[in-house]
């Protein structure tokens, strides 16, 4: 019997399920030990096991979630977090009160003021709720909305009149002062479990540390109608790095040239660069050429300012589904059979998405005129037209020519209708992301005569400019 349960040992220990739990226990051990960039390389390596103990991933989100938090990676802490939440964590007070902070710090400030407000409702004991007050305060400063913020520094003096920074804020606001740059927020509490097995949930949603966020505060300038000046879009953005990767294919060997992609391409990769962007541009890219290429621009993204980096990446040619992966067709793809799709097309989901969402960017943004009939010969016939929709895109904006299983056509002037309309949306001023590509839907909409619908999908942190 015995030799019997140290064999059952002996597997679990060498079975894909036991060498992941071997993951996560490094994990837990990288965080207890405060080394959070070795937590987070182990906890995503963890999470890309398909063999791993998904029961775990609740919390593997969560530790994940804090220690982007605790490395400033705000963007990054926001998507864990709310992993963990639709994972149906339970510690949903002190995961809303981080998402806040992150949030602040991203400049999002309507979303900071959506989860400040949700922590609010679910943490009960008065210092913390205090603190959330002052904190939501600060916010609604920033915003320019003063009668708002007196409101929850009032509050924030009646749960706790101790508070030392209710009331400073109190005394500056009623003095005309700003109380922004003296800011200094108090983190909840992210202690990590004692055991090796699954981690014990947090015991209460209010069981704050007072411990100061992690690195410098970040100053913002004063809002209007307090001491200061309104800072403008080009003032709020100006350390913002921006990289792009441009890939334009039309000479095809195998299949027919595009006439429009690589014109889109270089006319992208131009207005681009006028909108500050550091470019890496491809025509008519083999399969190496593409992979060196993103290889290069991943590691721009990688090494750039953390949640200050933009990262887009832009693609017209040839473009197939299989799957429900999507795949962009190099120059010298030769597609007889389906097996050949994976092993001479470069997966967009798989490779370009996910390692863009595992970077240092705030914002990834995704445009793929791509969405053409399947060029390949009758060995290979997907059922499917078109492109898949990508569900899955944490911090991502993505955009197609046209909407997911539909086809468009490559056009007849210099540049496809879809990049034409895009290159000139991008131009004006003072708009949105979602402003310049609602624009393009209208009007590639009006051109096409309603046969081309364009698609968008979007769950971005904060808002990007083209122009300011």
């Amino acid at each position: 019997m015995k030799n019997g349960v140290f064999i059952f040992l002996l597997l679990l220990a060498v079975s894909p399920v036991g060498a992941q739990f071997k993951l996560y226990e490094q994990g837990i051990d990288a965080y207890q030990a405060k080394n959070y960039t070795k937590c987070i390389d182990l906890f995503n390596e963890y999470l890309d096991k398909p063999t791993r103990d998904k029961a775990l991933d609740v919390d593997v989100h969560y530790y994940l979630a804090l220690s982007y938090f605790k490395t400033n990676s705000h963007t990054s802490a926001v998507r864990e977090f709310d992993e963990a939440l639709q994972a149906g964590h339970k510690n949903v007070g002190n995961i809303q009160w981080f998402m806040a902070k992150s949030y602040t710090d991203l400049r999002a400030f309507p979303d900071a003021l959506t989860s400040y407000g949700k922590a609010i409702e679910l943490i009960t004991d008065k210092p913390n709720l205090a603190k959330l007050h002052y904190e939501r305060a600060m916010v609604y400063e920033k915003m320019g909305d003063l009668a708002l913020a007196q409101e929850d520094i009032n509050n924030a003096l009646v749960l706790d009149p101790t508070n030392v920074d209710a009331k400073k804020a109190n005394k500056d606001l009623a003095g005309g002062k700003s109380t922004v740059a003296q800011t200094q927020h108090t983190a909840p509490d992210t202690k990590a479990p004692d055991n090796k097995t699954k981690p014990k949930e947090t015991q209460t949603a209010s069981n704050p540390d007072n411990r100061a966020l992690p690195g410098p505060t970040v100053i913002v300038p004063a809002a209007a109608g307090a001491a200061g000046v309104v800072p403008t879009l080009a003032d709020l953005y100006k350390d913002e790095k921006r990289y792009a990767l441009v890939i334009g294919n039309s000479s095809y060997k195998y299949v027919s040239p595009l006439r429009n992609a690589e014109h889109d391409a270089n006319d992208m990769a131009e207005e681009l660069k006028r909108s500050n962007f550091d470019v890496i541009k491809v025509i008519n890219g083999d399969y190496n050429q593409m992979r060196d290429a993103f290889r290069k621009f991943h590691e721009k993204l990688s090494t750039g300012p953390k949640d200050q980096t933009v990262g887009l990446f832009y693609y017209a040619g040839h473009g197939i589904q299989n799957q429900g992966e999507n795949y962009l067709v190099p120059v010298e793809a030769n597609v007889q059979y389906e097996d050949d799709i994976p092993r001479t097309c470069m997966p967009v989901q798989r490779i370009i998405m996910a390692n863009m969402e595992r970077s240092n960017s705030r914002i990834n943004i995704m445009i793929l005129d791509a969405c053409r009939n399947n060029p390949f010969p009758s060995g290979y016939r997907s059922a499917d037209a078109g492109l898949a929709e990508i569900r899955r895109a944490k911090g991502s904006f993505i955009a197609y020519a046209t909407a997911p299983g539909s086809v468009a056509s490559d056009g007849d002037g210099r540049n496809g209708l879809y990049t034409q309309e895009l290159l000139n949306a991008m131009r004006k001023p003072g708009m949105t992301i979602e402003q310049v590509f609602k624009e393009v839907r209208k009007n590639v909409l009006r051109l096409s005569g309603d046969r081309q619908y364009t698609w968008d999908s979007s769950n971005i942190i904060g808002d990007f400019y083209f122009k300011f």
